[in-house]
């Protein structure tokens, strides 16, 4: 079942696109991106507002807060779809550095909440920390949609390649 050069495993194979397929955690995951992704616009907008102006610290770390619940809540039923589909939990090697990305991601928005209910910083460092969490997240957003983009292009060449490789 060697592949000929220059071919790629594609994302899926065509019993985890079937099974990614069937699954209502694809459909929860579906929802919850777009939903963080206006969270945190949302909070984007009242972080820096925040720290333009001074005024407004309290919504603007409730929508941190909020923001980071989402994630928290995108996180879990990722690994839950990651588990369907790929039979792991987290660093299925499909999305292995997704996965990672998303560990330091997870890991400066527990450090907000961490810092915000301990009181470490100011409200200016706070949000600096925020933005430091914001830009990971972005950077985590545009590695599964670029996955996701590379799933859509390589749907008939997944058939193909389970062809090549059951001859």
């Amino acid at each position: 079942m060697r592949q000929r050069q220059g071919r790629h495993r594609p994302l899926y194979t065509p019993a985890e696109r079937q099974r990614r397929d069937a699954s209502p955690w694809t459909l929860v995951q579906g929802v919850l991106a777009p939903l963080q992704f206006l969270v945190f616009l949302a909070s984007l907008v009242l972080v820096l507002r925040t720290l333009a102006t001074g005024e407004g610290a309290e919504i603007a770390n409730a929508s941190v807060v909020a923001k980071t619940l989402v994630l928290y809540a995108i996180m879990v039923t990722g690994s839950i779809w990651e588990k369907v589909v790929f039979g792991r939990y987290l660093f299925a090697p499909a999305f292995f550095w997704e996965d990672v990305f998303s560990m330091l991601v997870l890991g400066l928005h527990t450090a907000y909440l961490a810092v915000l209910g301990l009181r470490l910083l100011d409200t200016q460092g706070l949000l600096v920390l925020a933005l430091a969490a914001y830009a990971t997240y972005l950077i985590n957003a545009g590695q599964f949609l670029l996955k996701l983009r590379a799933a859509r292009l390589e749907a008939p060449a997944s058939l193909a390649f389970a062809g090549e490789a059951a001859r």
